[in-house]
């Protein structure tokens, strides 16, 4: 029987180095063995206090604030590691390193950390893979069946950085998607507000309301296809799922969205092969003004989805801007 440790409240003052970061990272980090979905409950009940108030998931502590964290039953049973496989997959990925940042080409199908019944995403991996490693934690996150470029710091200033120009709407990302329909005629711009439940076991959903938070999706049209266009996204928000949830409003879903997408049109592509959510995060790139350096990084899409493609290819209605 695994050991439990004896639950007690705590309180911690948050240092300049952890300054910057949100209260849900921050206790996924803190309270490891805690599964995700308690976590947020703690946060949605009020049972989490920062300087004696109620803060939403994504508050940011700052220098000085008290956390105050209820009495949590924390496993001491130890999660499993992650295969020599699953390693050696992760150390290929790596698309751009220096000394303060790491782009991934997050495979598809490994979310960003563990939580909800995964024993570890790619953050744990990561670690797992370079342990001497000072510092490593997530800049952004990207849905679990979502490819594509990932941040990573190596460093809790080079984290503040990121996530000041991510605020500032400075990091420009690209993904590409294949969505449903003849997408060439628009509608391009996609500017609906989104609002997010949590439903029960943690899973998230989103929808269109004009009481969610704004959300603008910039679309670009690539190429289209019998039955399907492939097209460029350029988020000009970062909200959950907001790719799909934006496709899907402009009556054109994402293949191979079973949350979000059309069921007919998901069996249509699987019979090509495709068993995947079709969205990749092609681009990443920024400007650091203060170190002077230009970041420009690009993950190739993966020979899955290339050769998806070029089965569609074989009986195009249009093409430009093929990539």
């Amino acid at each position: 029987m695994e050991n439990l440790h004896r639950p007690v409240v705590q309180w911690l003052d948050i240092s300049t180095e952890q300054a910057g970061q949100r209260i849900d990272n921050f206790l996924l980090r803190h309270l490891k063995g805690v599964p995700k979905s308690r976590i947020y409950r703690l946060l949605r009940k009020g049972e989490v206090r920062v300087n004696k108030g109620r803060i939403k998931p994504e508050y940011r502590l700052k220098s000085g604030d008290q956390v105050r964290i209820p009495p949590v039953r924390v496993s001491e049973s130890k999660p499993a590691a992650p295969s020599g496989q699953s390693l050696q997959r992760l150390a290929e990925a790596i698309l751009y390193e220096d000394e303060r940042l790491l782009v991934l080409n997050k495979p598809a199908g490994m979310a960003v950390h563990g939580g909800s019944g995964l024993s570890y995403g790619v953050i744990e991996a990561l670690r797992a893979l370079r342990p001497q490693a000072p510092y490593l934690e997530l800049v952004h996150r990207l849905d679990r069946d979502t490819s594509g470029c990932l941040l990573i710091a190596k460093r809790r200033s080079e984290l503040r950085s990121l996530h000041t120009l991510l605020r500032k709407g400075e990091v420009d990302k690209h993904y590409l998607l294949l969505a449903k329909g003849d997408w060439k005629q628009g509608p391009y711009r996609v500017s609906a507000a989104l609002k997010k439940n949590l439903l029960r076991g943690g899973e998230r959903m989103v929808h269109v309301d004009e009481d969610g938070k704004t959300a603008l999706t910039q679309f670009r049209f690539l190429q289209s296809y019998a039955a399907a266009s492939l097209m460029e996204a350029e988020l000009k928000t970062g909200r959950t799922h907001q790719i799909r949830v934006h496709a899907a409003h402009a009556g054109h879903p994402l293949a191979g969205d079973e949350k979000y997408g059309d069921a007919d049109f998901n069996r249509q592509m699987r019979s090509l092969g495709l068993k995947r959510l079709f969205l990749h995060a092609h681009t990443v790139a920024f400007e650091d003004h203060e170190r002077h350096r230009n970041i420009h990084v690009s993950a190739p899409l993966s020979a899955d989805l290339r050769k998806l493609i070029q089965q569609l290819d074989e009986n195009p209605i249009q093409g430009k801007n093929k990539i």
